[in-house]
């Protein structure tokens, strides 16, 4: 027996919490996942999404006497668009015993808790109270470790973040790899692995797909694992190791088992070529064939390491190792960036009865000569080919991803300095020596650019002011209905 269960908060569109589905799994007699109960109960999944959230649930064995099999297998799963990882997972920690025990009715109550939870917001702490209890986390702006001096009884349950995963905790089998690590992610290398890699890169966006929990049953289980083509750009999670022999063609593999200890240091995986990956008892390790542009940092590695032995907290060694990775991706990105804002026109090539000029077009070439003396060496220590890892990050997804977005801001700019030359214009004397085309031509072209609600209003009138000059018969063309 058992029960898998759904629950969504049922609020306004616009609410952020509103969007989440609370689902939890079970394994019946014939060994198959079930599901028993959905909340609320008009709640409508799929048959692919019921399948879906019964086999990634991976439910844990419990003794139960008055069980059949003499245990119960259940799951508790938050199914979310939002990437709240902690904050999720405190909250599923605080609901499933209660759940259990009670089922349904304990779920109106934090069904209508949640409901009630503001929108979070940036630079401002977070008080989430649920089941007596507040989860709290302190805004992103402040330091990671401050602990408010706030009154709330009982204690608030403190979360650095309500999205960024322990990374020092996910990678500390892997530490002297992280370069390695960083450098895959950047180019979109294929990769088997697990969720923490892909926030290494912040404030890149990876631009790539990735499954944290990827199975046999996944729809798209032979697109990945056929050998007739090269793997996809894309990052699985998987756990199970009859996956280390079906994607041992992946290029790179990194297997990690439970934390080994040498001494008072984790145990190092070693970097090994993917020919050994054959049997499903593989160590665990790194199987590639890759070789990295830049050398590793060998005194973050002992920075780490000497913190291990000082017991420093699991959190502060997370911040140190986010913090050097965001370094390292801005010194990779902050040249692209500079470059990028090169080819942006200059302010007074925009006129206001012309179409606005066209973004320069990138040249990789120009770029690269740039670096000689706007190189990441000016923000960055690290020694390498930093040429060669541009030359390579140019053929991923992660640049094509960045390029575009810079690209459409850009333009974006162009369109809001076009819009503001036009104001500032004197319209009433642009077009005394203008003809009826003229005049016509210039209001369907504004008219195109009022596509935003939050454009000036300004324009609007600019637009009466142009359709007032014509005779009327046109004016009734021009004017709305």
């Amino acid at each position: 027996g058992g029960a898998l269960w759904g629950y969504g908060v049922r609020r306004s569109p616009v609410g952020l919490w509103g969007q989440e589905e609370l689902c939890g799994a079970a394994v019946g007699l014939t060994g198959s996942a079930l599901l028993q109960l959905v909340y609320p109960h008009d709640f409508r999944l799929t048959e692919k999404e019921k399948t879906s959230i019964c086999y990634l649930s991976f439910p844990d064995s419990y003794s139960g006497d008055s069980m059949r099999r003499g245990y119960f297998q259940k799951s508790l799963v938050l199914v979310s668009r939002l990437p709240y990882v902690n904050l999720f997972q405190c909250l599923l920690q605080l609901i499933a015993p209660e759940y259990f025990d009670k089922l349904e009715p304990c779920l109106d109550g934090v069904c209508n808790e949640i409901d009630q939870w503001p929108p979070p917001v940036p630079g401002q702490t977070l008080n989430l109270p649920v089941m007596g209890v507040v989860i709290q986390s302190p805004p992103v702006t402040n330091s990671l470790f401050s602990l408010l001096t706030q009154n709330l009884l009982p204690a608030p349950l403190v979360l650095p973040s309500v999205h960024e995963l322990d990374l020092f905790r996910c990678f500390q089998p892997v530490l002297i790899h992280v370069q390695l690590l960083w450098e895959l992610m950047l180019l979109g290398e294929p990769l088997v692995m697990v969720l923490a890699l892909t926030s290494c890169l912040a404030p890149l966006r990876y631009c790539c797909d990735f499954r944290p929990y990827f199975t046999i049953h996944d729809s798209e289980f032979k697109e990945f694992t056929t050998r007739t083509q090269a793997p996809p750009s894309i990052i699985v999670g998987v756990t199970n190791p009859f996956f280390i022999k079906t994607l041992q063609h992946w290029p790179h593999i990194l297997r990690v088992g439970e934390l080994r200890m040498a001494g008072e240091l984790p145990k190092q995986v070693k970097v090994k070529k993917p020919a050994k990956l054959k049997t499903l008892d593989t160590k665990p390790g790194i199987y590639t064939s890759y070789k990295t542009f830049l050398h590793k940092d060998k005194t973050l590695i002992k920075r780490l390491l000497k913190g291990m032995q000082r017991k420093r907290p699991s959190e502060v060694q997370s911040a140190l190792l986010r913090r050097h990775l965001l370094e390292l991706t801005q010194s990779f990105i902050i040249p692209l960036e500079h470059y990028m804002a090169s080819l942006m026109p200059l302010q007074r090539a925009i006129t206001p009865w012309k179409n606005p000029p066209q973004i320069r077009p990138f040249c990789q070439e120009d770029f690269m000569k740039s670096l000689e003396h706007a190189g990441p060496q000016l923000t960055c220590v690290l020694k390498g080919d930093w040429l060669g890892l541009y030359r390579r990050f140019f053929k991923s997804p992660n640049f094509d991803g960045w390029f575009r977005q810079r690209h459409r801001e850009m333009t974006q700019k162009l369109e809001a300095l076009h819009l503001e030359a036009i104001c500032e214009a004197d319209i009433v004397a642009w077009m005394k020596d203008k003809s009826e085309v003229e005049i016509v031509d210039l209001v369907l072209k504004l008219r195109e650019k009022l596509v935003s609600p939050s454009l000036p209003c300004t324009v609007s009138l600019y637009i009466d002011t142009i359709i007032g000059s014509l005779p009327e018969d046109l004016q009734a063309v021009l004017h709305h209905p």
